[in-house]
């Protein structure tokens, strides 16, 4: 460099506004690629969920079952894949050129087509295909293969999609919210004054400048969109295929003489505590603790990833914060839930499970899905403690109304999704409960609109799901193809279904004796 020329302001300004136009664009590209591999990463153990299902399932069910369970499991992942890449993503976030319908689906990249955020797609289908898993655990040792199938593609392709667009896109009717000062005709065709770029961006709430206070649906990592809706699918399921054999004695015998008498009235037994519902419900235990257990641990696993990806991003300045903040609400929640059912479940039974605290673990894990990153610390306590017992209440729901579900996976989903939306409106930061500690910060009809607001979108969210598998799931029994025949299920569905033991006889001691 010659010193000895002198400095040309011009020049060097024109020299710094263009490194430092080089700079933003550094920072940005720096910031896209480290989001996208942010998305990606927690994507990954998300993913790995899929596995934790299959070792769960797997270890709840006899072992003449086993295989069964596990293909099922295999193929959530590879159903929900086509079925999301073709139709589930635009029906969930791609644009909708009319505004009105935009409130309700989206309608444009199908098959990805001129898709820029992969990262988002790939996020978005392991939240779908964990939604389809779910049900396999309900209809567990009895489901026929094409019920599998089609519930499967259904939930991943149609149902889930048009969720996630209600309340998770900018312009959803769910996520809109609602303005009480408006009338109902003025908050249906109001101008849309929000940003209709719903493929490239992740809004979970939205506010309207023009009014002092507007309702949101509020579910940040999906209490609602995937545990609801799953756990409504199951229990639809569970009633539409109805129970095991030998799981209901009584049910059994009642049907029985129906179809000998006639209509002749059985007077049922009455409940005598503990001692009368032993007699009444026959337990079906599954064939390996060790496999539920290691399935449970890597679902608790799964859910830090689950509900700390939830913000999409991790470069804005404050993210990484509230991500750590997340992960801490959901273990937090979980082992309040754990430990809440662990010690009522000793009370009532004097013995210590290791199987159902798991499942009410996971269940305070729902449960914070929904307000996790803007709950305190300490109301974890708060929301796992009820998911806990939210999760006894619909387990023991389900015995009395004598529905077999293997998994609790009604309970464990539905119990912690329904109580997570609702837990978000009463102790995060502008819950129902900081109204009653803090009147002058967040205020009590505000928090009571909000609160009216979430009941509304989760009666939705199970109204959907209701209506969308229900019609598939009586057009399956009509045609004898939701439930396998009696002597399969007798006999176990690996070997007649599949060809395949998972625990094969000739295996066992092969090679002994000097065989080949």
């Amino acid at each position: 460099m010659n010193t000895s020329e002198p400095l040309n302001p011009a020049n060097l300004s024109e020299e710094i506004n263009e490194l430092k136009r080089i700079l933003d664009e550094l920072k940005l590209n720096t910031n896209d690629n480290n989001d996208a591999f942010f998305s990606c990463a927690m994507a990954l153990i998300i993913f790995l969920m899929q596995c934790g299902f299959a070792f769960l399932e797997a270890g709840a069910v006899r072992s003449k079952n086993c295989t069964n369970i596990l293909i099922k499991n295999v193929l959530d992942s590879l159903l929900g894949i086509l079925g999301y890449w073709a139709i589930g993503w635009a029906l969930a976030y791609g644009p909708n050129s009319n505004n009105f319908l935009d409130h309700f689906f989206g309608f444009s990249q199908f098959f990805v087509i001129g898709l820029q955020n992969y990262a988002k797609f790939f996020f978005q289908f392991v939240f779908a295909a964990t939604a389809a898993t779910i049900i396999s655990g309900a209809v567990a040792e009895r489901a026929e293969f094409a019920c599998f199938l089609t519930y499967s593609l259904l939930i991943t392709s149609f149902c889930y999609p048009i969720l996630t667009h209600w309340g998770w896109t900018p312009n959803g009717w769910m996520a809109r919210g609602f303005d009480p000062s408006l009338g109902l005709e003025q908050h249906l065709f109001e101008n849309n004054t929000l940003n209709n770029n719903s493929s490239e961006t992740n809004i979970t709430t939205i506010t309207n400048t023009t009014t002092t206070f507007r309702t949101t649906y509020v579910d940040f990592a999906g209490s609602g969109m995937v545990h609801l809706c799953g756990g409504t699918i199951s229990l639809i399921a569970a009633l539409l295929i109805g129970p095991r054999i030998g799981r209901f004695p009584e049910k059994e015998a009642r049907q029985k003489n129906k179809v000998k008498k006639g209509k002749q009235r059985i007077t049922p037994l009455r409940n005598t505590g503990v001692e009368g519902k032993l007699l009444k419900i026959a337990e079906i235990k599954g064939h390996s603790v060790p496999f539920a257990s290691l399935g449970g641990f890597i679902l608790m696993f799964g859910f830090l990833a689950f509900n700390g990806g939830s913000t999409g991003e991790i470069s804005t300045k404050g993210v990484g914060q509230i991500v750590v903040k997340v992960m801490v609400n959901t273990i937090l929640c979980g082992a309040f839930a754990a430990l809440s059912y662990l010690f009522v479940h000793f009370i009532r039974k004097g013995k210590w499970t290791i199987l159902l605290t798991i499942n009410a673990c996971l269940t305070g894990m729902v449960s914070a899905c929904a307000g996790c990153n803007k709950m305190p610390v300490w109301t974890s306590a708060i929301t796992g403690s009820i998911a806990g017992m939210a999760y006894l209440a619909f387990s023991e729901l389900c015995l009395i109304m004598r529905i077999d579900d293997p998994l609790d996976a009604f309970a464990v989903h539905f119990g912690g999704g329904l109580w997570g939306l609702i837990s978000a409106c009463l102790v995060t930061e502008k819950g129902l409960l900081f109204s009653l500690i803090d009147p002058e910060k967040v205020k009590f009809d505000e928090a009571l609109w909000q609160l009216c607001w979430q009941s509304v979108c989760a009666v939705a969210i199970i109204v959907w799901s209701a209506l969308v598998l229900t019609p598939a799931f009586l057009i399956l029994k009509a045609f004898g193809k939701i439930r396998v025949p009696r002597e399969v299920e007798i006999r176990g569905l690996d070997i007649f279904k599949h060809g395949e033991a998972a625990y094969p006889l000739t295996a066992y001691g092969h090679g002994w004796g000097g065989w080949n």
